[in-house]
């Protein structure tokens, strides 16, 4: 039948959260996604996070991202090849997600800040 969906459509279960956190529910995914929202698009300002993130997990979490659907990838430079990174509308709708998440933080974590937004990059930098 068409419309009809079969278990092999999904990882775990039919279960919205299982199918979310089968996407986004690792240490960094949501990290990387909340520094994009917040207007981070290239390697080093999200290695700049204070989370520390390691390179190569960083590098794995924005391949995995792009193929998902939530991030595209554009260079920005050519020699040698640099890329910048932004939500497409899957990852952007996730925005809020993230600020019911950080309310939910900033409520049973006292102390716990919500980051400020980058200043928009100009044209030639």
């Amino acid at each position: 039948m068409t419309g009809e969906l079969d278990k092999s459509d999904f990882e775990r279960s039919c279960c919205p959260v299982a199918c979310a956190l089968d996407q986004l529910g690792d240490k960094w995914t949501l990290l990387i996604i909340r520094d994009l929202l917040l207007g981070k698009k290239r390697y080093q300002e999200f290695l700049a996070s204070p989370e520390r993130i390691a390179t190569n997990i960083l590098a794995d979490r924005l391949k995995k991202l792009e193929a998902k659907g939530f991030v595209v990838q554009r260079a920005y430079q050519q020699n040698p090849v640099r890329y910048e990174y932004a939500l497409s509308k899957k990852g952007e709708d996730l925005g809020p997600v993230l600020q019911a998440l950080a309310a939910w933080g900033k409520a049973y974590y006292p102390g716990s800040k919500v980051f400020e937004a980058v200043k928009p990059r100009l044209a030639n930098e």
